[in-house]
């Protein structure tokens, strides 16, 4: 007996599996570590009950969005980076005034392992940007041992990122892990090649020093691009920006030139918080969603 791929609308409420994509001589896989719900009035200030209830099919069954957090391994000639390292092992407890509902890490290693990978092979870890979801397994202890799981790597941060950290501590950043990072933090440059075929475009906005990271391979490309957005729906709305961007308006911007690059052709996008559409291509017709993920 043979069981139906699930809808789109159904992938649009839960958080993603590990998905990979070839892209030439690149594989790109996204490694789940956990989930995230976001509460919709409150993630987006700008939204409206009337909003979601218009586009119930973005909302799980607790009526929030769903969202994963993890990383993105970057595979090619048999070297590997990740992009983020997800929230770690962590489940702080839900507290109802905040934008973030259920949040729960702990599972990237895991994926790791089962897509036939080990920490220790991970040349370099380079991150978007430096919130807690983001960092998680580069200062966290691996099970086991008392140094993070990604000791033998570099971390890759843009400069701007890691000049400004004192700003994080607002968002959960404290000094004792950015003490942990920073021996081996490695600053990068805006156009910077930082693995065969990747490259840093600064986007700055949701922090100040947000990047994406643009895979070219086999005549495409895909743009990794953190939190520059959080949901399919945003790809419709850039204007909507998110109660943690560090710069509203510069992130509305940002979202904006980020979109415009996403319909070029041979560009595909992932989405690191996309519900389990992680990956896909900008395609505005009519009235329909931009957001068109790639089928299983």
């Amino acid at each position: 007996m043979s069981t139906s791929a699930p809808s789109q609308n159904e992938r649009l409420r839960r958080p993603a599996t590990r998905r990979s994509l070839r892209l030439g001589e690149t594989t790109v896989t996204y490694l789940p570590d956990g989930i995230a719900q976001l509460v919709p009035h409150r993630w987006f200030p700008d939204t409206t009950d009337e909003v979601w209830a218009a586009r119930p099919e973005y909302l799980d069954a607790s009526g929030n969005l769903a969202a994963g957090v993890g990383g993105l391994l970057v595979e090619r000639d048999g070297r590997a980076l990740l992009i983020d390292a997800g929230l770690g092992p962590l489940s702080p407890a839900v507290d109802p005034e905040r934008p973030v509902g259920r949040l729960r890490g702990g599972a990237l290693l895991d994926s790791l392992a089962a897509h036939g990978r080990a920490a220790s092979d991970i040349e370099a870890v380079a991150f978007t940007h430096l919130h807690p979801d983001h960092i998680g397994w580069a200062w966290h202890p691996a099970p086991g041992d008392d140094r993070p799981a990604f000791a033998s790597a570099d971390y890759l941060v843009t400069e701007p990122e890691w000049h400004q950290r004192h700003l994080l501590e607002a968002h959960g950043v404290d000094e004792r892990t950015l003490s942990a990072l920073a021996p081996r933090v490695r600053t990068v440059t805006d156009g910077e090649e930082v693995f065969p075929g990747v490259h840093v475009m600064f986007l700055t906005g949701h922090t100040p020093g947000h990047a994406v990271y643009v895979i070219s391979s086999g005549g495409q490309r895909l743009i990794a691009f953190g939190d520059a957005l959080h949901s399919p729906i945003q790809v419709d709305h850039p204007e909507w920006s998110v109660t943690v961007d560090h710069d509203p308006a510069l992130a509305a911007d940002a979202r904006r030139h980020l979109l415009a690059e996403l319909r070029k052709p041979d560009t595909l996008g992932f989405g690191i918080h996309f519900a389990d559409v992680v990956f896909g291509r900008v395609r505005p017709v009519g009235d329909g969603p931009a957001w068109r993920p790639l089928d299983d």
